[in-house]
């Protein structure tokens, strides 16, 4: 009997992990930047709810944690969530002209409920946009082409 039950005590948590797997779906994020001169772009990607409010990181783009704080918004909420642990969502900085490729992945929960992708743009000893784009997540436009308003050119997700 107690075989049995710790049989399906774990059936039930294999149905459970798997569920919860199957409940997000991963997006090659493609992101151009726009020709400007300078250094490298440091860029935050986000989840934000629908009143603007950052939920989750996604991706940071800028590996040296000394220059995180010049994308001021997210850092004020990732120096508040300390358990946002972000070492395994870093990549290198991306200069002007160059195009840069991360997957990030996305809560099923999320689209359609009013929640967007915020990309926070900052250039050492240059303007720092704190939207340079954001692509709300909704079924029909998420995989849109999107427009940056900064230092990113565009940005394109494709479901993988």
């Amino acid at each position: 009997m107690r075989q049995l039950f710790q049989n399906c005590f774990f059936a039930m948590l294999c149905l459970i992990c798997s569920g919860a797997a199957a409940q997000s779906t991963k997006f090659k994020c493609m992101l151009q930047m726009s020709n400007y001169m300078g250094e490298g772009a440091y860029i935050a990607v986000s989840l934000v709810n629908a009143e603007g409010q950052y939920e989750k990181t996604l991706y940071v783009m800028g590996e040296d944690k000394k220059w995180h704080k010049s994308l001021k918004e997210w850092n004020k909420f990732h120096a508040a969530h300390k358990s946002d642990d972000i070492s395994a969502k870093t990549g290198a900085s991306v200069t002007g002209g160059d195009r840069s490729t991360a997957t990030i992945e996305i809560e099923n929960s999320k689209i359609n409920k009013g929640y967007k992708l915020r990309f926070e743009s900052a250039v050492e000893d240059q303007k720092y946009y704190v939207n340079d784009l954001e692509i709300p997540l909704t079924s029909a436009g998420i995989t849109e082409k999107n427009e940056g308003k900064g230092y990113i050119k565009y940005v394109r997700l494709i479901k993988i």
